[in-house]
């Protein structure tokens, strides 16, 4: 019989919308029914699941008042290569935030739904936001999640294919970009910001650094666009301060507390049976993990449970993990 916590699991991804996570908890528990012997029970499983993935579409039709879901389009022409597009399944529901950092973020996306009216009344919605934190502390997840909840397409900006040693040319580059949140809504993301934006009067700065900082404080001024623009960077001490004033909200993040960071690895093994690990015991090393190596210690004891043929995750598990991502840690201190 399928366990609770797969069932828990279930129900939970269907909640919260996660269709992608319902799909591969069910396509689990076929694989577990096959196992089982019950093969007649698993393809049932498996052509139910085939034909809900046939039906589906990539968002709701049925989307709040004043937005839809917007055409994925591939950039195409000057474009290809300097913007990176994808769909996001990812909501706010799977992040573990601090309650101060929820709240904006919900601000962005509440006024984000009623911005005709807010338009309406001579007023802009905040759309402009910079994150700033340490590396792995759930920056570029949020901008997923933003995506996510909205049904709109993320758009990454290729910083490598933006940033040229030619006069002019990256400049003319951002402007296609800016061009491109008026002709497609989403969320474009400049990851690693500081690489453009920082402070224009550095010793090491050199003359098309500076012109790019400018035409972007120029065109982020200007821009009247229905996409939101995501700044997020790991050093905003060497941003421009001008900079700062461009944008709607500056939301900092910090590695997350403890009671966070055991939510953040319950989330990831819901459809796992942990119900042999001491949380309290596991707690205290999972201090000033980030959410990304919390991330990939979860991913990890899931792996390790997958090839033992287990639902259960065992207190080895988790240690084994938790060893590994600590020597990573230990390795990237020595550089």
């Amino acid at each position: 019989m399928t366990n609770t916590q797969q069932i828990l699991a279930l129900l939970r991804s269907h909640a919260n919308g996660d269709e992608q996570h319902f799909y591969t908890i069910a396509m689990q528990i076929a694989a577990h029914e096959a196992r089982r012997g019950n093969t007649k029970i698993a393809q049932e499983l498996k052509d139910l699941i085939d034909q809900a993935k046939l039906r589906s579409v990539p968002f709701p039709a049925s989307a709040p008042k004043g937005l839809t879901a917007t055409p994925l389009v591939q950039p195409r022409g000057e474009l290809n290569g300097l913007l990176e597009v994808r769909y996001s399944e990812l909501t706010l529901n799977a992040m573990v935030l601090s309650g101060a950092i929820l709240q904006k973020i919900e601000r962005v996306i509440e006024e984000y739904r009623h911005q005709e009216d807010i338009r309406a009344h001579g007023l802009a919605p905040r759309r402009k936001i910079l994150l700033y934190g340490p590396s792995g502390s759930g920056k570029t997840m949020t901008a997923l999640a933003l995506a996510g909840e909205l049904r709109l397409p993320l758009f990454t900006i290729q910083l490598d294919a933006l940033i040229t040693k030619f006069m002019g040319e990256t400049a003319a580059k951002l402007r296609l970009i800016f061009d491109q949140m008026k002709n497609t809504r989403g969320v474009y993301l400049f990851d690693e910001f500081d690489s453009i934006g920082a402070k224009r009067t550095r010793d090491n700065d050199v003359g098309e650094i500076r012109r790019v900082l400018n035409s972007f404080l120029q065109f982020i001024e200007d821009d009247r666009s229905a996409s939101i623009v995501i700044a997020a960077t790991n050093h905003p001490e060497i941003l421009d301060r001008a900079l700062f004033r461009r944008f709607d909200d500056v939301i900092e993040y910090l590695l997350p507390t403890t009671t966070e960071a055991v939510s953040i690895v319950r989330n990831r093994l819901a459809q796992f049976d942990t119900s042999s690990i001491q949380w309290r015991r596991v707690e205290k090393s999972l201090e000033g993990l980030s959410h990304a190596e919390l991330a990939r210690m979860s991913d990890d004891a899931a792996k390790t449970a997958i090839m033992r043929k287990s639902t259960k995750i065992l207190p080895s598990d988790v240690q084994n993990s938790l060893r590994s991502v600590q020597d990573k840690q230990l390795f990237q201190h020595k550089e």
